[in-house]
């Protein structure tokens, strides 16, 4: 038993896709902590999959992942009147659009614990000062009506603090995976049945990738390289992992796909929920992107004792050792990813060590057991004030008719 025992945690994103595949391990360890959990998005698909795991859901029918002010208007109006019903202990909002509406609704309806995840913000160095300056205003206000700040990665940190972030109230959180889920299968069936399944030749050197079908994961660079690589190395396979994403503006479409299918060789598999079996039959990891928070794909794969090539940019270098666990390549250069490629794709050994190497970097730095040990120790903190007022009226009317 803790303190949070019976305290009702209520979790902010865009989409149930986020509460169940990003933030699924977390808010079971929380409901197991004795913690009354409440997952709250656009309703979707993803929904019987939370309630099955107890986890409640409430939808958030003006959430969109456009821009769409009105909307968003309407959304934190709407997360209001919830917060009012609800009356959680805790709402814990994730970035970048209910980070910030949230965290309002959340202080405006007077929830006693508000706690933000940065997952990333939503600019970066390579962008035009004129965009970095209103995205990181806009964190330093909504940060106002937080008192906790978790960020993932510590370059944001830096950054959050020099635009007025309170450092009392920035914690750095990382980020973690299953690492019993995601795990090294050195024994060959595991490869072969891997292989088998995706129709790959077992001598073949297959290069893969996770992540949603969107060009800011870098695909157009990736798609570069396969061709590059295709008359030089034709037993370099690219087996991409994704589902198409068509509410982003820069979704890839299916025509895109299939011609870079036709200019390299590249397998597509569509979404998967059962990529850890996958990870099996890659003989490397890449990850092209333009920007990131802390990659969660490339976690899972060094994880699972693959090397990884990602971009050299905030995020990846988080995950990525250059030279020990793999290897960082320029933004957006297709032709260094091409050469990163063919550098370990024709040595075995180089692969088998860097992979070892993150498997070790893993175990030390990714395990989400860690995330959830720091989450709730912010829970404990910013919970810690209200131990001392008076008591809030009971939920009685929230558990029966409202």
């Amino acid at each position: 038993m803790t303190t949070l025992t019976g305290k009702r945690l209520v979790h902010v994103t865009t989409a149930d896709m986020s509460l169940a595949l990003l933030l699924g391990p977390q808010l079971r360890a929380f409901s197991a902590a004795g913690m009354e959990v409440v997952g709250v998005s656009a309703p979707g698909p993803y929904v019987p999959q939370l309630e099955a795991w107890g986890i409640r859901h409430e939808p958030l029918k003006h959430a969109t992942r456009s821009v769409a002010v009105d909307q968003d208007a309407m959304a934190l109006a709407e997360l209001w009147r919830l917060f009012r019903r609800l009356r959680p202990d805790i709402v814990h909002t994730h970035n970048p659009k209910p980070g910030v509406y949230g965290r309002l609704a959340a202080r405006a309806s007077g929830v006693p614990g508000v706690v933000n995840t940065v997952h990333g913000l939503y600019a970066s160095p390579e962008d035009t000062w004129s965009r970095r300056a209103g995205v990181y205003a806009l964190e330093r206000a909504a940060s106002s009506c937080s008192g906790a700040e978790l960020v993932q990665n510590p370059e944001d940190i830096e950054v959050l603090a020099r635009w007025g972030v309170p450092r009392h109230k920035l914690v750095l959180l990382g980020n973690g995976v299953d690492l019993q889920r995601f795990h090294p299968r050195t024994d060959g069936e595991c490869r072969r049945q891997a292989r088998a399944a995706l129709g790959i030749d077992a001598d073949e050197v297959v290069v893969g990738t996770v992540g949603r079908l969107v060009w800011q994961k870098g695909f157009r660079e990736l798609f570069d390289a396969a061709e590059r690589l295709c008359a030089s190395r034709p037993d370099v396979v690219f087996v991409v992992v994704g589902a198409s994403d068509p509410e982003k503006a820069d979704a890839s479409s299916s025509v895109e796909m299939a011609s870079a299918g036709k200019r390299g060789r590249i397998v597509f598999t569509g979404g998967r929920d059962d990529v850890e079996d996958l990870y099996p039959g890659f003989d490397m990891f890449v990850l092209p992107s333009h920007r990131e928070g802390f990659p969660r794909s490339a976690m899972e794969a060094a994880a699972t004792g693959l090397p990884v090539i990602a971009t050299d940019i905030r995020g990846c270098r988080q995950v990525v050792s250059h030279g020990q666990t793999g290897l960082l390549v320029p933004l957006r250069d297709s032709v260094r990813l091409a050469v990163a490629i063919e550098e370990l794709a024709s040595d075995r050994d180089l692969r088998h060590r860097m992979g070892s190497a993150g498997r070790r970097k893993a175990e030390t730095e990714f395990d989400d057991r860690a995330v959830v040990a720091k989450t709730m120790a912010a829970y404990e903190r910013v919970l810690a004030p209200a131990t001392t007022s008076k008591r809030r009226p009971t939920r009685s009317s929230v558990n029966g008719s409202s």
